[in-house]
């Protein structure tokens, strides 16, 4: 398991590296200014580490003398713990660039409706991206992390969002954050209910 401080510095060090983890995977490491005074209930210390397109944001909890869990908070007020450390948050948004809408489409973090969404999402990903599994194993290698499949990384996002506790309860100057869990089924989207795309995520 490599150290959180080893990665970024891998990234901030390599420019290609961090420009395509930018790119294509939504984790910009120039983008570290997130909500004003973010805490957590417990008041473990939080350290913004990257941030998205959208305005979210990566955070490392806790001190270096810790297992440093990632928490990821979005610009909607939805927030939670996405991965144990930093090596599996990076696998994760290489792996599947499109995990927040697997969480979109979870039917408040059903297993099953995150793993119909993800079929979808990996056809989707393809088509917008052609030459995203390059890209993948580019940057996976590059990070010496692992590229796991969208199903097995999908479970393991879905675990790490269940298990942390309250004391993991996001909190900034408007208050406490939600549940990364969206309420929305895959049936939800008119766009996949017209066609007849595959069901389960085996991989990219």
């Amino acid at each position: 398991m490599r150290d959180s401080i080893d990665l970024l510095q891998r990234i901030d060090e390599n420019r290609e590296l961090s420009a395509l983890l930018a790119d294509a995977f939504e984790f910009d490491v120039r983008r570290k200014m997130g909500s004003e005074s973010p805490r957590l209930a417990s008041g473990l210390p939080l350290e913004g580490i990257a941030g998205d397109f959208t305005g979210g944001m990566f955070y490392l909890c806790g001190t270096t003398d810790n297992p440093r869990p990632v928490l990821y908070a979005s610009s909607e007020g939805d927030a939670g713990i996405i991965a144990t450390d930093l090596s599996e948050a990076l696998a994760l948004v290489v792996g599947f660039p499109y995990w927040r809408d697997s969480l979109k489409y979870s039917a408040g973090g059903d297993l099953d409706a995150m793993e119909s969404a993800t079929a979808f999402l990996c056809r989707d990903m393809i088509v917008n991206r052609p030459a995203i599994g390059t890209e993948q194993s580019w940057t996976a290698e590059s990070l010496c992390v692992p590229l796991e499949t969208p199903s097995v990384l999908v479970a393991r996002l879905r675990a790490a969002v269940k298990s942390a506790g309250p004391d993991f309860a996001f909190i900034d100057e408007t208050g406490e954050y939600g549940s990364l869990f969206g309420p929305f089924s895959p049936s939800r989207n008119q766009r996949w209910q017209q066609d007849d795309g595959p069901k389960t995520a085996q991989g990219v």
